[in-house]
């Protein structure tokens, strides 16, 4: 009985795929988030209006021939509808504006990674020195949206929520040679 169950169920393992693939919005100058975007549930534990989840995702390929090594990468930044969410009784074009903030901090260090991944020699040790620095720029990424929410409490003090925007501005504009 277990064997004919297993032969039953067996073609049936190739119609659902292992991981499903989490959508995603690639970060985009001309294409500011917008409420539509946030399709997460509100947590109820938090009292925020708003919650943004972006990262930085990177991929790369090695290869050699007679000697010589190629290396070919990507770094990308990415909103994640599913995972971000909002409150919509609560919310402003202002809060979506710290909001994209976020997701621009993300960018600020995709764009840093693609600096240093281009800086580094395209040998066998490619893979750890870009893991090595990809770690240490996730790890400024978090540090920097915790800051900014502290800083800014959530975007309610103004004056702060405003620095941080010219802040990330312009720093975005210092590295427009990797965006």
């Amino acid at each position: 009985m277990m064997k004919v169950l297993i032969l039953l169920l067996l073609p049936l393992i190739g119609l659902f795929p292992s991981q499903l693939e989490e959508e995603k919005i690639v970060w985009n100058e001309d294409r500011p988030l917008s409420w539509e975007d946030f399709r997460g549930v509100p947590n109820r534990a938090d009292n925020f209006v708003a919650s943004t989840n972006s990262g930085v995702s990177f991929s790369f390929s090695f290869k050699e021939r007679d000697g010589i090594a190629t290396i070919n990468y990507t770094v990308v930044s990415n909103f994640y509808p599913d995972l971000s969410w909002y409150r919509p009784e609560r919310v402003t074009q202002y809060i979506l504006e710290h909001e994209q903030t976020h997701f621009d901090i993300s960018e600020l260090h995709a764009r840093k990674l693609r600096k240093g991944l281009s800086q580094l020699p395209h040998d066998r040790n490619f893979k750890d020195r870009a893991e090595e620095i990809y770690n240490t720029l996730e790890a400024e990424r978090r540090a920097m949206q915790t800051q900014y929410d502290r800083e800014s409490d959530h975007s309610n003090i103004d004056e702060a929520e405003y620095k941080w925007r010219r802040f990330v501005a312009e720093q975005l504009a210092l590295l427009d040679d990797w965006k």
